[in-house]
């Protein structure tokens, strides 16, 4: 649903907004669909503020495939070589979103830490590791290599290795405030970070549009694409190594999924509160892909087949169809008024997505796009 405001009400909600205490309820159909004539298509930072409404968001025409059935709560499918979003729906839906939190850590992290770095893990190393988490098996008083931690992290999604890392980058508080500065200078403006590893925590979330935004910035790193697509590796033990294998079940073809044809990673998570999260790439014919698939509404391995539609589709129209907004930052940044606070929620509680109000208000609009859908969170694991 988009709700447009006169001027006077434009104001009166960044006033609002700034306080943090608008709150709006309005009901809206799942499964909208927005399809804008192609021609209609300006420049990039006009068709951005599409990504702001709800439904789902596509400039489809005549001739190419219909946007795949899904039932994610928010999703997107994007160019990773170009940054051109081809569809997505409530992109910037802030959402939980469990280990793909990930990417944006390694995205802060890979660069101050040199593979080769040795270290002896204390067990305050392990300290403060949440109950259930995915754990690789870190044990204090062994010494790693960064290299085998960061295979901890992208193949077996372990919260272990994500706290020794972010020790020796300074501390856990310090590596979440390097992950939030990070986000806002790739221009994602959704996420707010609390737990650097995933796990669920009151305010933590992100949304499709900024994790796609992280997995396209990661496959530009060697070691981060490197990593991702490790299907399987050994990790240190007491005693002798053991074998782990990626948890990306689209990129091994384990559990009864079949493997995706191409794929290149990026990564997968899981918690109560955030349901099943995926950022995946593939490349075929010369092109790179990058889908986020956020909480499908069936459990189990849906999000694996929710994300291999969206890559299908997005091959078979990519080249054929004019993009919605792109994952470049703005050439302008969008002024952020005072963040409206993020609470963990039962799911029937009501959110304000106030990344679209001070979307379109910081565009220089007389309307604000106000997208009004549900959310819930609980804590268990990244």
């Amino acid at each position: 649903m988009t709700v447009v405001f006169p001027h006077r009400i434009a104001v009166a909600c960044r006033t609002l907004c700034a306080v943090g205490v608008l709150a709006l309820a309005a009901p809206h159909p799942a499964a909208a669909q927005t399809r804008t004539d192609a021609a209609g298509a300006s420049s990039t930072d006009s068709s951005q503020r599409l990504l702001y409404r709800s439904g789902t968001q596509v400039h489809w025409h005549p001739g190419l495939p219909e946007v795949p059935e899904m039932t994610a709560l928010s999703w997107l499918v994007a160019d990773a070589d170009t940054g051109e979003v081809l569809a997505g729906y409530d992109a910037h839906r802030p959402l939980p979103p469990a280990s793909t939190l990930k990417t944006l850590f390694a995205l802060t992290v890979l660069p101050a830490l040199p593979g080769g770095t040795r270290h002896t893990v204390t067990g305050q190393d392990l300290a403060g590791i949440g109950p259930g988490s995915s754990l690789v098996g870190v044990k204090p008083g062994l010494t790693y290599q960064v290299s085998d931690l960061w295979k901890g992290v992208f193949l077996h999604s372990g919260n272990d290795a994500v706290h020794v890392l972010a020790s020796l980058n300074g501390g856990w508080r310090t590596t979440a405030r390097q992950m939030q500065a990070k986000a806002r200078t790739l221009g994602a403006l959704d996420t707010r970070v609390v737990s650097p590893d995933g796990y669920d925590a009151p305010g933590q979330v992100s949304s499709a549009y900024d994790l796609a935004v992280f997995g396209r910035a990661g496959l530009r790193n060697a070691d981060f694409a490197r990593y991702c697509a490790t299907t399987e590796s050994s990790f240190p033990g007491d005693g002798a190594p053991y074998e782990i294998a990626n948890t990306n079940r689209l990129l091994t073809g384990r559990d009864g999924v079949t493997a995706y044809s191409g794929l290149i990673g990026v990564k997968n998570g899981y918690t109560s509160g955030a349901g099943n999260t995926l950022v995946a790439a593939a490349r075929r014919g010369g092109r790179t892909l990058v889908v986020t698939v956020m909480h499908p509404q069936y459990g189990g391995f849906a999000v694996y087949e929710e994300a291999r539609r969206l890559l299908d589709w997005g091959f078979a129209t990519s080249g054929r169809i004019a993009p919605v907004g792109s994952l470049l930052p703005p050439r302008q940044p969008v002024p952020r008024s005072t963040p409206v606070a993020v609470h963990a929620a039962k799911p029937d509680d009501d959110w304000l997505g106030a990344g679209a109000l001070a979307g379109a208000v910081g565009a220089g609009a007389g309307a604000a796009v106000v997208a009004l859908r549900r959310w819930g969170g609980r804590s268990t694991r990244g």
